[in-house]
């Protein structure tokens, strides 16, 4: 059975299992146009595999319970601007992680979202999420390829993002 709760998609084996605890999923949206920020209610989802959050305002305090079968994971158009500390938690939090999706986010640089962004910038990104999140097999809309994974071996850990300060150039 298959029901779409505002803005999180749940797919449930047993309908008798459909309890209090799935509708407190969906009661934590903010009062602007029902739009997710909290997932408190998903740590009785143990054994969930895959979940959509895109097109909410999910930000950098984003904390998931530990779902480790979790498999696919899109965040897709939410308010994620610190990529290393959302990494971590989720090499924590979501082991078997597979399919990792960010785009739409400020922490996942895109040419097409931002102008100042290009390709390079993208693909430094790629290997630093790759190097944080070894069993990616999908990152956004594209398949990793083995020399990927070997540049992100090798180099993934110094492809960090650092965000610059706002003080001008030669200050």
């Amino acid at each position: 059975m298959l029901f779409w709760l505002k803005r999180v998609l749940v797919i449930i084996d047993d309908f008798r299992s459909f309890t209090e605890d799935i509708l407190r999923v969906s009661a934590t949206p903010s009062e602007k146009e029902g739009l997710l920020r909290s997932l408190e209610g998903l740590k009785t989802f143990s054994y969930l595999e895959e979940l959509i959050l895109d097109n909410n305002l999910l930000g950098n305090d984003l904390l998931l319970p530990r779902l480790p079968h979790l498999h696919t994971l899109t965040l897709n158009k939410n308010q994620i601007t610190e990529l290393e500390s959302l990494l971590d938690h989720l090499a924590e939090v979501v082991p078997s992680l597979q399919y990792l999706s960010l785009l739409g986010n400020v922490a996942c640089p895109n040419e097409l979202v931002c102008k100042e962004k290009d390709e390079d910038d993208y693909q430094r990104y790629r290997y630093f999420v790759l190097h944080k999140l070894t069993n990616l097999k999908f990152l956004d809309t594209r398949k990793v390829t083995r020399r990927e994974r070997e540049e992100a071996l090798v180099r993934g850990a110094f492809m960090k993002v650092v965000k610059p300060k706002d003080a001008k150039v030669g200050e």
